[in-house]
């Protein structure tokens, strides 16, 4: 073994084990951010609709006290108001913290309750692709560098047929025409 490929071999494994953590995360939180059409890794959104019980009051009638009490106590965030609004005519709409809301008709006494509750990982993880601050740049710049060694050390590695001037030269050729034939001809 030459001294180039067991230098290379231990580079390689060491930048491989230490930045495996961060190939994962940036892994996990791509393919969610991949299916955002159908996926919020930020939220989970559900909905609940309800008849909102006693008689309804007129504009004028509906507090924050009456929306707390009526509207609000049925899907327990009674202590997340943070406002009110009528959108149109006969419709009420009431904000909660945390970014969820509760619509009711005044006229028919429907109301749908929407939740939002924030996704712990996907939400902490997706950020990271938004470059969340100046110190992410800079360890993002040097994570890049390193993918770049661990792939020339890659390269290096093996010799022969299996190396880079046979078999590996042809799947790094087969690696780099896949994402180029769809920048190229499918975007």
């Amino acid at each position: 073994m030459t001294r180039v490929r067991r230098v290379s071999r231990r580079l390689h494994r060491d930048f491989s084990f230490f930045f495996a953590g961060v190939i994962l995360i940036y892994a996990i939180s791509g393919i969610a951010l991949n299916h955002k059409d159908t996926f919020n890794s930020n939220y989970e959104i559900s909905r609940r609709t309800f008849a909102v019980e006693g008689a309804m009051p007129p504009r004028s009638g509906v507090t924050e006290e009456w929306v707390k009490s009526a509207l609000l106590r049925p899907v327990g965030e009674e202590d997340a108001y943070t406002k009110h609004y009528f959108p149109k005519d006969g419709t009420v709409k009431v904000f909660l913290k945390g970014g969820s809301s509760v619509v009711a008709d005044l006229g028919t006494g429907q109301a749908e309750y929407e939740a939002f509750k924030r996704r712990p990982f996907f939400s902490a993880v997706s950020r990271l692709h938004y470059n969340p601050g100046r110190w992410w740049t800079l360890f993002s710049d040097i994570f890049g560098g390193a993918l770049i060694l661990i792939t020339i050390t890659g390269f290096t590695m093996m010799n022969g047929r299996k190396g880079f001037l046979g078999r590996g030269g042809v799947e790094l050729l087969a690696g780099l025409l896949f994402p180029l034939t769809f920048l190229f001809f499918f975007s």
